[in-house]
């Protein structure tokens, strides 16, 4: 079997969807909102300034996918890819993390994830009756759909001070709760997720997300490494599971793992932040010299995205882009590399949430030729051309690309 390298920049959208009026997203476009907010000056702070520089990223051909998903141009420079390019839209009804990675993988989302109506108090009684009742605690905090740490910030100290968990939501179909590792237990944190998870099922909620952070009010409180994912299984086989079934290696970097249930995956290697999962990949390539190493940069869509810093993302996209040579480096000749993503969330849109949005789909390999692989009609294809190029069986959805 050959190798395949999938990295998900979280969150780097290419532009909103023809059907973004049903999300409220017509007019996002986070990569092209970042470019042009970086040309116009809007994009500095005290860590970068100037244009966004990306070379290795135009290089491989995310520039020209940018320029035909959004149909217009890009204050960019324009260079011959090397690489195979084209954007993707998704068939699958929601803008969420499991449905975007599960539909790369073959598996469409058709149906809506349950959601929590955007209000104060947006959780039902009876779930948080039954969640302080199983897990033993005295009450709950927030209860209302809030940015991560905003949410932290505004109720950390009250969390200590009582010992109720933070509960929270957002536009997605999500339950998250956040503890403090030393004051409420990193263990409890988690048991309590699992009982959490027992209790949204019957509401259709796909994750419940753990979101443990130290610190204190005084010096600030900071969300760490050890968030952890419970997501509904796959509804069906995707990728993962051919691999797998091929006898391949699914290694996953980052919350892949979490994000398909472990289901199709044979091992998870974490960091705390994007430049540390690039270097577990690099580990990795070492290692693993066939299947499949899947990649999710979160840091995009948490750190940046979500948090609409503009600035930040940009810079985390230059340092990205500055670690390519090394992966480039370890690539044989039998390697396909995919960079792409699972929905956008442009930090110049208004709120806090995920934007409907077409991806990158850029495969980079050294027996890979420049192909205009145009508009996808849906991710699919991308996991199907992996499974094409791995020679396993093909997915139940989706075309491959010619890459040739």
């Amino acid at each position: 079997m050959k190798r395949a390298i999938i990295l998900v920049l979280d969150s780097l959208g290419l532009g909103s969807t023809e059907d973004s009026h049903l999300y409220g997203d017509t007019g996002s476009d986070t990569l092209g909102h970042i470019i042009e907010s970086c040309d116009s000056d809007k994009g500095n702070n005290s860590e970068r300034n100037g244009p966004l520089m990306i070379p290795n990223l135009i290089r491989w051909g995310l520039g020209e996918a940018a320029i035909a998903s959004r149909k217009k141009p890009l204050p960019i420079p324009r260079v011959e890819p090397q690489g195979a390019f084209g954007y993707a839209k998704e068939v699958s009804a929601g803008k969420d993390t499991p449905s975007g990675h599960w539909e790369i993988c073959g598996l469409p989302v058709p149906f809506e994830w349950g959601t929590f109506p955007k209000t104060e108090n947006c959780f039902p009684e009876s779930l948080l009756r039954d969640l302080i009742n199983q897990g033993s605690i005295g009450g709950t905090l927030a209860n209302k759909h809030a940015s991560g740490t905003q949410v932290i910030e505004e109720f950390g100290q009250e969390h200590i001070n009582s010992g109720f968990p933070i509960c929270y939501t957002s536009a997605d179909s999500v339950f998250q709760i956040a503890a403090h590792e030393e004051h409420f237990g990193l263990d409890r944190l988690y048991e309590l997720c699992t009982i959490a998870k027992l209790l949204v099922d019957p509401l259709e909620i796909t994750r419940v997300i753990a979101r443990p952070f130290t610190g204190n009010s005084k010096d600030g409180f900071e969300r760490t490494a050890n968030r952890k994912d419970l997501t509904t299984p796959p509804n069906g086989p995707t990728l993962l599971d051919n691999i797998q079934d091929g006898g391949g290696d699914v290694i996953s970097v980052g919350k892949i793992g979490d994000i398909f249930s472990n289901q199709g995956v044979s091992y998870t290697v974490k960091a705390p932040n994007n430049m540390g999962l690039v270097d577990q990949l690099l580990s990795e390539m070492k290692k693993v010299n066939e299947g499949l190493i899947f990649v999710n940069l979160v840091d995009f869509d948490t750190k940046f995205g979500h948090r609409r810093d503009v600035a930040g993302y940009a810079l985390a996209l230059e340092q990205f882009d500055a670690r390519i040579p090394e992966i480039e480096s370890k690539l044989t000749g039998k390697d396909l590399v995919l960079i792409t993503a699972d929905h956008g969330c442009d930090p110049t849109w208004p709120g806090n949430d995920h934007t409907r949005e077409h991806v990158p789909v850029v495969f980079y390999g050294k027996s890979i030729k420049n192909n205009n692989l145009g508009e996808r009609e849906s991710f699919c294809d991308m996991g199907q051309t992996i499974a094409h190029h791995l020679e396993i069986e093909p997915l139940l959805h989706g075309h491959a690309c010619n890459l040739s």
